[in-house]
């Protein structure tokens, strides 16, 4: 395993990290599913001590997996250790079956000690504003909170986890008033939109956490255009079958560049990712042992061209695409 420095922070952080929406189980919001399905607990935390054995040191959660259950599991598994950087978030809660977005100071306080609680540490190493909008930065209550939780030695640094589509707006709030300490973006070989932010922000000192690399499992090649996902899975309204269809016909190009590197399609779409030195982890979801060892092989140097071949086929073909993924 690789390290890599998170922006102008201390934080060394392997350059594969660990997701973990996916161990916070089948949670629903009403019929709205916001989890991969069934997990087993057992198989988790053997999937979080195999990651840790094969290098991975960090961690990225949030009190919104499984209501918390993701953060007990990381809890569990790792408790106050200081050999492992856990980032989590906050500003996402429920009420009447309905997802709310609270970035007020009072709830990101409190929610912090919660997290501190099911994770069983001391501190919390990279706190992040769960999806926050700019209205909420432009209200301050959430900076503030963040603040008063470094200089009461709660978490040590903090920033915000970017909305998938347009990440730009609050990322340039913050860069502009030279505010946080990094950022978590959507980022992948079917997802380019955080590409400029990228640059702009590594430049400007920030730490860059790319998630969802494998665009919810579609650049490993297990689907099929007859995929179905169980209805306890977001999947099952993020890729209807229409738009599954147009994806996998449209990654033929993709799959035919891995084969060129002789490599398999995961390791491939997590190489393109790091290929951009810009970003200091990327955090494939993983659930099993399996996972654990299929998203830690070794990543490969992709040359300029197929790069830019890469970045045109996301104009070309995917952005549009992104576009119907709700």
């Amino acid at each position: 395993m690789k390290y890599r420095k998170f922006g102008n922070t201390d934080l060394l952080v392997s350059e594969i990290g660990f997701g973990a929406w996916g161990i916070g189980g089948p949670a629903m919001v009403g019929d709205l599913a916001i989890g991969w399905g069934n997990v087993d607990d057992q198989i988790s935390i053997k999937a979080l001590e195999k990651s840790f054995e094969l290098g991975i040191n960090f961690y990225d959660t949030a009190d919104f997996y499984g209501f918390g259950h993701s953060e007990e599991l990381i809890g569990k598994v790792f408790g106050n250790r200081n050999d492992v950087i856990i980032a989590t978030k906050v500003g996402h809660r429920v009420e009447n079956n309905q997802i709310l977005l609270d970035y007020s100071k009072e709830h990101i306080l409190k929610s912090c000690d919660e997290s501190l609680k099911r994770l069983r540490r001391e501190r919390i190493d990279f706190y992040q504003l769960h999806s926050a909008k700019l209205n909420h930065l432009q209200d301050g209550q959430c900076i503030e909170a963040m603040e008063e939780l470094i200089s009461t030695g709660k978490i040590r640094y903090w920033g915000i986890s970017l909305n998938t589509f347009n990440p730009y707006p609050e990322a340039e709030f913050l860069i502009n008033k030279k505010l946080a300490h990094g950022f978590q973006v959507a980022f992948n070989i079917i997802n380019q939109r955080a590409l400029k932010l990228i640059d702009t922000a590594s430049q400007a000192g920030y730490g860059i956490i790319a998630r969802i690399p494998l665009q919810f499992g579609l650049l490993t090649g297990k689907f099929s255009k007859d995929t179905k996902f169980e209805k306890n899975d977001h999947r099952s309204f993020r890729l209807k079958p229409e738009l599954l269809s147009e994806l996998i016909d449209a990654l033929e190009d993709v799959f035919k560049l891995a084969e060129k590197y002789n490599v398999d399609k995961t390791t491939f779409a997590l190489s393109f990712i790091m290929n951009h030195p810009g970003v200091s982890t990327v955090i494939p979801g993983i659930k099993t042992p399996e996972q654990a060892i299929k998203n830690t092989q070794p990543l490969i140097k992709i040359s300029e061209d197929d790069l830019n071949y890469l970045h045109e086929l996301f104009n070309k073909k995917f952005d549009e695409l992104v576009s119907k993924m709700s």
